[in-house]
């Protein structure tokens, strides 16, 4: 790694310093020193001979060119902790201490959520909506739903509320219809998506949840299969009660290369990385101007999880080698390499290609959507899903799943940051790294109820939009009923 990717800086330069305040002051000790040194020559006349020599050299370092400060300051500069990726230390010094745990920790899949069953949220978005008696048409509303899976879901949620503000009926077309649809009345939005507020009258609000969370379908061949997945998870995760572990791993080639984070790939992965980034980028990253810093990304939690760091996380918070993972995901850069430690750590993993057999998935072949509403009904249902790395994909997920599990996501979402600097102590003893692993499930299971804050999407928020809180009664109340709170 090149030193401009460095974050350590140096401590005498003060926060707010900047490149050059350092050698400024530097800069103006050296004139005072050349100062006191020429009156000194000048009182003895017998050096007057290298006066001039001495006055260049110091208005050289005067003037900067010859400043001692940058050589001293980047000869060795020290990487800022986390900046690195050096994880694969890390779990060498482990491995043996997490082989030892799995006879004596219990399998925190079955208890890894405080589910507060007293005060449930539960599903209110077709509650009204089906009793209500359509008006005429005032026309038609055509929408082209780009973009990837849950770029169109979000595309179509936000038509339906659209044609209901409009009064229109929506049309979402497949083939070229403008040569079809000539008619005045007719609107065309090309691309739709993201053109809705976030914050709308309920009235609205209610059609994005009853279109998102109970009107969408997959279409029959992807649910077929998808059940027929699920059911295979269920039957190979019978020893823990038919529950199973999801994870959503972003470490795809073109995730790593649009990141610009650095692994261990040395030389070769850099090659690989510009390839990629200028395939599908042509010179974005190559603007002038533009500093690609990997160590500021990592420590800033902007760098995707490699399946070992994934796989780190999962063992300390107490899953162990008999859990049944999942794994969702594209093709994984060099996944040879990867994911052999993952597979080390989950013997048990399986993705939706040893999943499904070869046959099952031929129809899907070349449609990534497809195979990605694949992988989403299987995360839709596990018992604990994991997001690494953001996107449509996990955001959806963790909005279907609370809708589905009484208000919690049941989702554990990383704190990235501090993720970077334990992995990057090679010293952390194994009690110390499951303690912190365990502090990050608590806080994912804390935030798994979060309500909704203004700005915020129903589509990872339901509540309270598409959800009212429900309160069961206690033992002096059985006869009065349920309460809802809307």
């Amino acid at each position: 790694m090149h030193g401009h990717s460095r974050l350590g800086r140096p401590k005498s330069g003060g926060v707010g310093a900047g490149p050059g305040s350092h050698s400024s002051s530097s800069s103006s000790s050296w004139s005072k020193f050349v100062f006191l040194l020429m009156s000194a020559i000048f009182r003895r006349r017998g050096l007057l001979l290298f006066a001039p020599l001495l006055y260049i050299s110091g208005m050289l370092l005067y003037m900067g060119s010859l400043s001692f400060d940058v050589v001293l300051v980047h000869k060795h500069p020290r990487p800022h902790p986390g900046s690195l990726y050096t994880t694969p230390l890390l779990f060498h010094n482990l491995w043996p201490f997490m082989e030892a745990d799995n006879a004596s920790s219990p399998n925190v899949l079955m208890k890894a959520w405080n589910l507060n069953e007293d005060r449930r949220w539960k599903p209110c978005a077709n509650k009204t909506l089906s009793q209500i008696e359509l008006p005429k048409s005032n026309g038609y509303l055509i929408i082209e739903a780009n973009g990837g899976l849950n770029q169109q879901r979000l595309s179509i949620c936000d038509a339906v509320a659209v044609a209901g503000l409009l009064n229109a009926t929506l049309v979402i077309p497949i083939f070229h219809l403008n040569s079809v649809w000539r008619d005045s009345s007719v609107v065309r939005i090309a691309p739709f998506s993201n053109r809705l507020a976030p914050s709308v009258p309920s009235k609205i609000q209610g059609l994005r949840c009853f279109a998102n969370y109970e009107a969408l379908r997959f279409s029959e061949p992807i649910r077929s299969l998808a059940e027929t997945m699920v059911d295979r998870m269920i039957k190979h995760s019978s020893q823990s009660g038919g529950k199973y572990v999801s994870v959503h791993l972003r470490f795809e080639e073109d995730m790593v290369a649009f990141s610009c984070c650095v692994y261990d790939g040395g030389a070769e992965e850099k090659h690989e990385m510009d390839i990629a980034r200028e395939r599908s980028w042509r010179g974005k990253f190559r603007r002038k101007h533009r500093i690609i810093k990997p160590g500021v990304h990592r420590v800033e939690g902007r760098c995707p999880l490699t399946p070992l760091e994934v796989g780190m996380m999962l063992r300390g918070m107490g899953f162990d080698n008999t859990t049944l993972v999942y794994v969702a995901a594209g093709k994984i850069y060099k996944e040879q390499k990867y994911m052999a430690p993952l597979k080390q750590m989950f013997p048990r993993l399986l993705t939706k290609y040893t999943l499904a057999t070869a046959e099952e998935l031929a129809q899907f072949k070349r449609h990534s959507s497809r195979l990605a509403a694949l992988d989403y009904t299987v995360c839709l249902h596990s018992e604990a899903f994991v997001t690494t790395q953001g996107g449509n994909f996990p955001h959806f997920l963790m909005g279907h799943r609370r809708y589905m599990y009484g208000g919690h996501s049941k989702t554990i979402k990383p704190e990235k940051r501090k993720l970077v600097v334990l992995f990057d102590n090679p010293d952390v003893r194994w009690e110390v790294f499951k303690q912190q692993m365990k502090d990050m499930l608590q806080h994912s299971d804390e935030r798994g109820t979060d309500v909704k804050k203004t700005g915020e999407s129903l589509y990872t928020f339901p509540m309270p939009d598409c959800m009212s809180k429900q309160v069961e009664p206690n033992n002096e109340n059985a006869n009065i009923g349920k309460n809802m709170i809307l």
